[in-house]
């Protein structure tokens, strides 16, 4: 059984065949999707579609959306923690972090929001899924303050020292389409290298394909698309695989069991 550790179902993108998306990926082996949300609007969408096709969810509100988000909405997220505490399929806050790639951001408002909700993650006694992008030494010095919480650190690809201390603190870290790219070298390493127990598989669909997805720029301006899916794990697990000198099948079992070690209440669950 293969776990999808961070899939945005209820992104437009899977508007028109969501059923069929989710059918795709069980037939291919993957039998449970942890769907992050992204923005306050998200909280509820994400919610039911994890009852909805036996996955489960996470609450936050992410870095790139925090520019227009406000500290009611940090409210709501406190006000959803509280009111679902008691949903099993409610595993993580996320999908929160730092983004210091995109340029013109505001980078105090994006630490506000991300210490804020690391604080109702704590309270809540719930791990955390982090958008982790040229940030990863910001974010370990917050998560020092508050070494009780662990998590995913989602599509890491950090250094192997940020690594090492990631792991310190309790995470997993998220691998994805990004490493069955050759020219991905420090992810490739990183993927072949790292305790077994430190490592997830994601898709982060639609978002981050595999390299048999991809389109260039020039073709995604001629209309060709690249959307990513669920049922893609498999074939990605199939690459870390190659890289570790495992078979699929250990795979599946060994980050599969990472993730339910990350997300604890996965373990009723899956």
């Amino acid at each position: 059984m293969w776990i999808d550790s961070h899939c945005h179902l209820d992104a437009p993108e899977f508007e028109a065949d969501r059923p069929a998306v989710v059918q795709r990926a069980v037939a291919a082996g993957v039998t449970h999707l942890v769907l992050p949300a992204v923005e306050v609007a998200h909280f509820d969408t994400v919610r039911q579609l994890a009852h909805a096709h036996g996955g489960s969810y996470a609450l936050g509100i992410h870095p790139l959306y925090v520019d227009r988000a406000g500290e009611s909405d940090l409210e709501v997220l406190r006000l959803a923690l509280q009111q679902h505490r008691g949903d099993p399929r409610l595993v993580a806050v996320g999908e929160i972090g730092l983004d210091h790639f995109v340029p013109g951001l505001d980078l105090a408002r994006q630490a506000h929001f991300y210490a804020a909700q690391l604080d109702m993650a704590q309270a809540a006694g719930l791990p955390v899924i982090l958008h982790v992008r040229r940030s990863a030494d910001a974010l370990l010095q917050q998560l020092r303050l508050r070494p009780l919480i662990g998590g995913i650190a989602h599509a890491f690809n950090g250094s192997a020292q940020q690594a090492a201390q990631f792991v310190a603190l309790g995470f997993k870290l998220g691998f994805g389409g990004a490493l069955t790219f050759d020219r991905a070298l420090q992810i490739r390493r990183l993927a072949a290298e790292l305790p077994d127990s430190a490592l997830v598989l994601e898709t982060d669909a639609p978002d981050i394909p595999p390299h048999w997805l991809y389109r260039t720029a020039a073709q995604r301006a001629a209309g060709e698309t690249s959307r990513n899916e669920p049922a893609e794990l498999p074939r990605i697990g199939a690459e870390l695989a190659a890289l570790r000198g495992w078979t699929p099948q250990h795979c599946a079992t060994v980050t599969s069991a990472n993730v339910r070690q990350a997300l604890p209440r996965l373990q009723a669950l899956t």
